[in-house]
This record gives structure tokens, C-alpha cells and sequence, in this order.
């Protein structure tokens, strides 16, 4: 069996074991990337698809590789220097919910993002994504709230929807409280986050509440159908492949139909219209990207302003990875560019 480039000879135990080597082979990564992915293999983690849950969120993650490549390098793994930052929680609909709040360096009050985290409404957390909300809080010159969520299988859906809408209404309410302008709120997010960003942006609508200025949806989930181009060039990809999808869908959902539900599957909603304006960046690299893309083409269509980038030869979770990655400084400059573009409007 030929190994994909993106796999490391040390992740061939894992292909194998996953029982995924026969399918086509993702795109080549490019260097900076693979060093990444090469770490990540030697970490050892395990194939969604074969462990629980519980087990999952104890594995190393792609930020752990980061931090291996920097100390490779001789890099220093210190994260990026922001002005200030306080961890706290807000009422949620079931209890207390952790936020961190990254304040830039200079006098505010300054504008405001949500900023949601991904991990497939099952893993990860604030700190599993700490590296994006440093960069975006320095890339936009605004407070980042980033906010976790209640998770699956023990909270199934909507419940990570219901925590991070709670969110962005707690926000709006009390952004003055923290040196933040309550009338100019984004939301980002990544993944599985981007999904729920954007979900929030439709419910501001629909519910009549204050609108985001603008929407950051990064490799956003916007659909549950797992039958797409970049799905089949990327079923084996790492650190997402097609399995480690249906697994997330498995834990969040109670039942299939419930990815119809267009909190969920963003792409089937019937109106996309009067939304803000949205950054789609996309990975080449990665299985959702057909669906980022098509969510794209179909808020254009909507008459939403949008600018979509894809970035070549770097895979899912690239984003917050500049400390290594250069395609992740440049989405990251990207994103901060038209994030500050719409807080000045």
C-alpha cells in the first residue's frame, strides 16, 4: 500500500488499523504543513472512529504538534503576546459556561468578536485554540471572547447551538463591561464553530436581536452530506478525514434526521438573505472544503457580501498554526483585515 504524502511512515499503523488505506490519497501538503503533520503522526493519536469520547479529548492535538515543530526549530513556544487575558464564565442556558477574554494592547473600547471553537460539537477547547483567538485579537485590534460550549455525547444537539447563541447575546449585553463597543460585534469561528457562527448570524435575523458586523466562518461544517468532491479527495486526510466526520455527527446528533435542520446543515437554509457580511477561508487539505465553498457561492447569490480564500497545500486546523505555517499568518491577515473593515464601517 502506498502511503499518502500527508502520512508520515509512522501514521502508517494508524491508516492501516483504520482501515482506510485503500481509498484515494489526499493532496501533497506543502512543507511547512507536513512538518506539522509529520509531528502530529509521531505523537501517536489514535483514530477517532476506534476510541470514545472521553478518550478523544485526552489526545494530542494539532496544537501539540505546533508546539513539537517550534521546539524542533529551537523556537520559542511561548504563545503570542496580547494586552490582557481573563478567563471567566457567563450564565448559560444550563449552567455556567467558560469564556477567555483576550484584550489587545492599547485604549479601547474596542471592537468586540466571538470567537467559537471547533471540534466537532465533541472535543477540544479554549485552550486547544488559543493559538486563533491571539492572532485574531491582534490581526483585528479587538476583545476576543472565546467561548466553549456545552459538548456531545453528553449534550447532544442543539445544545452547543443554544450555549453560543446565549453567547453572542451575553456579549452584546455586557461588551462595555470589558473595554469592549457593544456596537460592533463579529463572530468567528472555526469549524464545527464556523458551522455555529453562522448559525448566529441567521438567528440575529430571524429573532430580530442586533446583527454581527461581519461573520468569520473558518473551514465552516455547513452541511451533513459527506458525499462531496473535497470529501472523496480527502477522506483520508489528516488530522480530518470522512470517518472522523461521521463520527462527530454520530456523538451530536440523536438521530440522522437531525442534520436536515438548517441550524446544522447552514447550506440548506431557505433564506441566506440580509445576512452580514462573511470571510469564508477554506483547505485545500481538508473534507469540508466543497462545502465552505458551496456556502460561499450561495450567500453571494443571496446578495451577501463575501470573500472566500482557499489555501493550498495546507490541511483542516491549519489556521492557527502561524507560528509555523505562513498560509496561516497570511488567512490570519486576511481574516483581521476585513474584520477591521467592517468594525469602521
Amino acid at each position: 500500500m502506498k502511503l499518502p504524502r500527508t502520512l508520515s511512515a509512522s501514521a502508517a499503523a494508524v491508516v492501516v488499523a483504520a482501515g482506510i488505506g485503500a481509498a484515494q490519497a489526499p493532496p501533497p501538503a506543502e512543507a511547512q504543513m507536513q512538518a506539522v503533520l509529520d509531528q502530529f503522526a509521531t505523537l501517536g493519536p489514535k483514530p477517532l472512529q476506534s476510541i470514545t469520547p472521553a478518550e478523544a479529548r485526552t489526545q494530542p492535538t494539532p496544537a501539540d504538534a505546533v508546539m513539537a515543530v517550534l521546539k524542533s526549530q529551537g523556537k520559542s513556544t511561548a504563545p503570542e503576546a496580547v494586552g490582557n487575558v481573563e478567563n471567566r464564565t457567563f450564565p448559560g442556558p444550563a449552567g455556567p459556561v467558560p469564556i477567555r477574554i483576550y484584550t489587545p494592547k492599547g485604549t479601547g473600547p474596542f471592537p468586540v468578536i466571538l470567537y467559537i471553537h471547533g471540534g466537532g460539537w465533541v472535543i477540544a477547547n479554549l485552550d486547544t485554540y488559543d493559538g486563533s483567538a491571539r492572532a485574531l485579537t491582534n490581526a483585528a485590534q479587538a476583545v476576543l471572547v472565546s467561548t466553549h460550549y456545552r459538548q456531545a455525547p453528553e449534550h447532544t444537539f442543539p445544545a452547543a447551538h443554544d450555549d453560543t447563541w446565549a453567547a453572542y447575546e451575553w456579549v452584546l449585553k455586557n461588551a462595555a463591561s470589558f473595554n469592549g463597543n457593544p456596537l460592533k460585534v463579529a463572530i468567528a469561528g472555526e469549524s464545527a464553530g464556523g458551522n455555529m457562527a453562522a448559525a448566529i448570524a441567521m438567528m440575529a435575523r430571524d429573532r430580530k436581536v442586533q446583527a454581527p458586523v461581519h461573520q468569520l466562518l473558518v473551514y465552516p461544517v455547513t452541511n451533513d452530506n459527506l458525499d462531496t468532491p473535497s470529501y472523496r479527495e480527502n477522506a483520508n486526510a489528516t488530522p480530518l478525514g470522512k470517518a472522523g466526520m461521521q463520527w462527530f455527527f454520530g456523538h451530536y446528533l440523536k438521530s440522522p434526521s437531525e442534520g436536515a435542520d438548517p441550524r446544522l446543515s447552514i447550506l440548506r437554509a431557505t433564506n441566506l438573505k440580509g445576512l452580514p457580511p462573511a470571510t469564508v477561508i477554506t483547505a485545500q487539505i481538508d473534507p469540508l472544503r466543497s462545502e465552505g465553498e458551496a456556502f460561499a457561492v450561495a450567500l453571494r447569490a443571496a446578495g451577501v457580501d463575501v470573500h472566500h480564500q482557499n489555501y493550498d497545500g495546507v490541511t483542516h486546523e491549519f489556521f492557527g498554526m502561524g507560528a509555523v505555517v505562513d498560509k496561516a499568518k497570511q488567512a490570519v491577515a486576511v481574516a483581521g483585515g476585513r474584520l477591521k473593515a467592517a468594525f469602521v464601517k
